[in-house]
């Protein structure tokens, strides 16, 4: 019988049965499509070359070059803030506090009590401590004079960390340390409620007030930067909001006069206006934040935001929302996302400034980092479906919609990130599955070719290529005690690394367990038994072996049993292979799981016939 060509509708479908999705392909991890074909992803290695671990889960990463070209990568995560540049990474974690502090010492024991009367830190802040004297209960001053985690708040005046080195006498009240407080860390797990369980483990004692520089908080810690000109603009969700310049260098510092509690901020284009979103009525006051609250500087100040008859300053309520949850710049304009709906914030000049309108409703944004722009068209992940603008508010259809929105955990989409791979004209959204507080799965939108795909490989943040010749992405382990770029004691686990993206096959060194597997198929309308005697395999750019196996079955509930011959193993030189398939229904498999390989599968051509049984 003459070999039939078998075509397979390019992108995942799991809005059908596998039956139903006859002709097309139902699961794949670690695959993507390109021009209609799916072929395994591109591996990773570690950025620059160096395996190097950041404290906490990275929640932002952002890529820009100062005005002289130097390209630069900033990292915000739910402890630190760092920043690269010509191969260093540095801590520019904004400081919120300093003070003059003693020790406490017990002999034999590294654990020792600092005293700073109202010190407003939560379990897990860092403090660097220097100018230290005393050389306190037998501890040397140099021990003392580093970086360190808290680990236990005794009183609102007293906090323990571990020192390095053990004291030789117990004494208490002595020596002494300027003592140098980052901003304190933020939760990297979500909470569907206040009550009891919310906020960190052991952040205050039985009975004891939170100290009055910390809040209850809903949602995990989530960093957002922009630039303007060639520094960085810094936000905290729901927090404070910082620059750090590249001119300067040193740690992040509060941009004066502006909000002090935000949700999200963009320097606005071409007008340089310094937009805060879920901002304070009253700037400097956050106790008066309203999540719908829009607030814009005066143009070319990005700390004056006091409207006057001589500035371009501003504010604006929005109504159809809870909070504002994300914004973007796009064609022309802001766009502006609330829980619920789409508003667009369009430069008009004098005397208003800005002109806001809404541009939907009933398709609010899942988190902050939810919503992407491509070349003017905006995407982004609603909380029951995918929605596009592109001058209308539309649902964008998708073949995997049930299965993403069946397995997501909605309690933590504030972690959930998109990412532009414009290499492969990819939209790619990163989410926790339903039994998963962490970042383990993601789904991806060829926006030319209007296919979807699926997979397990979990990225807290990414970054397409432009500054860097590579896609930079982050992963976090929150098990991992690795040690880190920089040495602070009693540092708890929990690390993230970043990856340069599509860089060779392998991960990190390691084989990309990469398949892909089609729906069922059949002879005419499946009344007949089939038999597949043979397949020419197609495979362009094929490096190694890799597996296909076919999957039979006689009706659509019964189960699937490998043929007789099965797996098939497939080498580059690989010509044809004999099978002795027989079933009503027959599913294939591809499937790669060592390193170095690489595979694109093209359209494979098949012997099949009607047969018995037997």
């Amino acid at each position: 019988m003459a070999l039939l060509r078998l075509f397979l509708k390019p992108g995942i479908d799991k809005q059908n049965t596998e039956y139903g999705s006859e002709g097309g392909w139902v699961d794949c991890d670690y695959v993507r499509f390109r021009y209609g074909l799916p072929e395994k992803i591109g591996g990773w290695i570690p950025f620059d070359n160096i395996p190097l671990y950041l404290v906490g889960m990275a929640t932002c990463t952002f890529t820009w070059n100062s005005l002289d070209g130097v390209p630069y990568a900033a990292v915000g995560t739910t402890r630190k803030v760092y920043v690269f540049s010509g191969g260093v990474w540095t801590d520019v974690t904004p400081i919120r506090a300093t003070g003059s502090v003693t020790f406490d010492t017990t002999s034999g024991s590294t654990t020792v009590a600092v005293n700073d009367v109202a010190h407003g830190a939560i379990v897990g802040d860092f403090v660097t401590f220097s100018s230290v004297t005393g050389n306190p209960g037998g501890i040397t001053n140099a021990s003392l004079t580093a970086e360190f985690e808290i680990q236990a708040i005794n009183t609102a005046d007293e906090y323990t960390i571990l020192s390095p080195q053990a004291a030789s006498s117990t004494v208490s009240a002595t020596g002494s340390a300027t003592a140098a407080y980052q901003i304190s860390v933020g939760p990297d797990v979500s909470y569907s409620d206040y009550g009891w369980g919310t906020g960190a483990w052991g952040a205050s004692t039985w009975g004891t007030p939170r100290p009055a520089s910390v809040s209850l908080t809903l949602f995990s810690d989530v960093w957002q930067f922009d630039t303007y000109g060639q520094d960085l603009i810094l936000q905290r969700v729901d927090g404070s909001i910082f620059e750090w310049s590249p001119s300067v260098g040193g740690r992040a510092t509060t941009i004066v006069g502006a909000p002090t509690k935000s949700t999200f901020a963009l320097v606005s284009t071409p007008d340089r206006h310094l937009v805060c979103f879920g901002t304070e009525t009253t700037v400097g006051d956050p106790t008066t934040q309203d999540p719908m609250f829009v607030r814009f500087s005066t143009q070319e100040d990005i700390g004056n935001f006091i409207a006057s008859a001589t500035n371009t300053a501003g504010s604006k309520r929005l109504t159809d929302g809870n909070r504002i949850v994300s914004a973007l710049r796009s064609r022309g304009q802001i766009l502006i996302f609330t829980d619920t709906a789409l508003h667009g914030q369009q430069y008009v000049g004098p005397t208003f400034t800005f002109e806001f309108q809404q541009l939907g409703s009933n398709c609010g944004c899942i988190g902050p980092h939810a919503a992407v722009d491509v070349n003017g068209v905006a995407y982004w992940m609603g909380k029951e479906a995918f929605y596009v603008f592109n001058g209308t508010v539309k649902k964008l259809p998708s073949t995997v919609q049930d299965y993403v929105y069946k397995d997501i955990n909605i309690v933590q989409s504030q972690k959930t990130y998109v990412g532009v791979n414009s290499q492969f004209n990819e939209v790619t959204w990163w989410y926790c599955s339903f039994t998963s507080d962490y970042i383990d799965r993601f789904v991806t939108y060829n926006y030319l070719e209007d296919v979807w795909s699926i997979g397990t490989m979990a990225r807290t943040t990414w970054t397409d290529q432009g500054t860097f010749s590579r896609p930079l992405a982050a992963s976090y382990d929150p098990t991992s005690t690795a040690d880190t770029i920089s040495t602070i004691y009693g540092l708890t686990e929990g690390r993230s690394q970043m990856y340069s993206q599509e860089t060779g096959h392998n991960g990190d060194g390691e084989a990309i367990v990469a398949y892909i597997r089609s729906g069922y198929f059949d002879i005419g309308d499946g009344d007949n038994m089939l038999l597949m005697s043979r397949f020419i395999p197609d495979f362009k750019d094929q490096l190694g072996s890799l597996t296909v196996h076919l999957l039979l079955r006689p009706f659509p509930q019964a189960t699937a049993s490998p043929s007789s011959l099965d797996p098939y193993v497939i080498t580059p030189t690989t010509q044809k292979v004999d099978t002795r398939a027989r079933g009503r229904q027959i599913q294939l498999r591809i499937e790669s799981d060592a390193v170095d390989t690489d595979w694109r599968f093209g359209t494979m051509r098949v012997d099949i016939q009607p047969d018995g049984l037997r």
